[in-house]
């Protein structure tokens, strides 16, 4: 890959040296506006959502609306105190955030402490709260594969170097898939690959893992009848409309009633429990239906900003690990947004996966927002004895 530079020049307005020797860059403003507008419109369509049925099935309308708040505040706190804390420190613990979230991973298959709901234990169950233990995993996998990526960059040319990250990452897809969780397997597969190329590896490379991976995906869908049945209704929804193919259906009504600019904001009808998970994985049907092409265009805007300001600041790096870990938590943001939007414009087949900062679920948002929150470290922290990127 093309070595790339820090623009140094032009850093000399917003740097402020201390007298340790590192440097201070100030905290990027279109970085945090652009997240923090996520969350608060996320509230409100959480609220606007899930009033209906928080109020059928818990007697309060605004019950998920707290829990989305609550949500808010711990990310919010999470992200601080990755912001102001050097981001060098994750590579120092980078095994131990590596086992921890193996243990997270594992704990959900013993009874009494992993939660099954739908038939899938994905959550780990804590006072007051349950934590879903692939969104950590996802970025446990990040950091360690950034460190090791960082250290042993001239190896990453060769398929030797590569077995590290891709004996991690099948381990964590194994895991993940007997929960089962095949969205969350399948953008750690993405993950994988785009750490992969980040990190150097060699188009042959890619073509050689590309094949199995192609192969497998057929497999696991024949091994569950419930993948089965969803391709079935992702090939025609009609075909079954009050099966699997009922979501679909009424996520393609959603977006179609909305039109240009929407019903209005609280106006959805599908939310009437018509759709299902109309407050978590299906919240941009309603985001389309309330606010129309116009809005949901909009919306992606937002996170492509997200996206842009995160490889901005993995491009100016000032060293490896910073900018891999950077290059890491932009593609996840970018892979799950896709996926999310994908499935419920019937893009891929239908399967459960949140929309980064809008969707309803304390753990990917908490999570996320630490994800933000290490990028403004990576922005903030630098060495004074490094003066250029060393990221290729």
């Amino acid at each position: 890959m093309a070595r790339l530079s820090t623009k140094s020049s032009g850093k000399l307005s917003r740097v402020k040296r201390s007298d340790n020797g590192k440097i201070y860059n100030k905290v990027d403003p279109v970085l945090v506006a652009a997240v923090v507008g996520l969350m608060a419109f996320g509230v409100l369509m959480v609220y606007s959502a899930s009033s209906y049925n928080a109020r059928v099935n818990y007697g309060n309308e605004y019950y998920y609306m707290f829990k989305q708040l609550i949500g808010v505040v711990l990310g919010l706190v999470a992200m601080t105190a990755c912001a102001i804390t050097d981001y060098h420190i994750l590579k120092k613990w980078r095994f131990v955030i590596l086992a921890v979230s193996f243990a997270m991973l594992v704990a959900v298959f013993i009874p009494g402490v992993g939660v099954e709901n739908y038939g899938a234990k994905r959550w780990i169950y804590l006072p007051f709260f349950t934590i879903q233990a692939s969104e950590i995993a996802k970025f446990g996998f990040i950091i360690f594969t950034a460190a090791y990526m960082a250290k042993y960059y001239e190896k990453m040319s060769t398929f030797r170097g590569l077995i590290p990250v891709l004996a991690v990452g099948v381990a964590m897809c194994v895991l993940i898939i007997a929960e089962p969780n095949m969205s969350i397997t399948m953008c750690m597969i993405m993950l994988t690959f785009a750490m992969l190329f980040v990190g150097g590896a060699k188009m042959k490379h890619f073509l050689v893992l590309i094949v199995p991976v192609a192969l497998l995906v057929p497999v696991l869908i024949m091994l569950e009848p419930y993948r089965l049945k969803r391709l079935t209704a992702f090939l025609d929804p009609w075909s079954s409309p009050l099966g699997e193919g009922y979501q679909l259906i009424q996520s393609f009504y959603a977006l179609g009633s909305g039109g240009l600019f929407g019903l209005g904001l609280f106006n959805s009808r599908q939310k009437y429990l018509f759709l299902p998970f109309s407050e978590s994985d299906f919240i941009f049907s309603v985001i389309g239906e309330e606010l129309g092409l116009v809005g949901c265009v909009a919306v992606v805007a937002v996170y492509c900003v997200v996206i842009w300001r995160a490889v901005r600041i993995a491009k100016n790096a000032n060293d490896r690990f910073g900018c891999y870990l950077s290059a890491g938590i932009a593609a996840i943001t970018a892979i799950q947004t896709a996926v999310n939007i994908a499935v419920v414009t019937g893009s891929i087949p239908p399967t459960g996966l949140p929309l980064p900062f809008v969707s309803a679920g304390t753990s990917s948002l908490v999570v996320f927002c630490a994800g933000i929150g290490t990028l403004l470290s990576v922005e903030r922290f630098s060495h004074k004895s490094i003066e250029c990127l060393i990221c290729k």
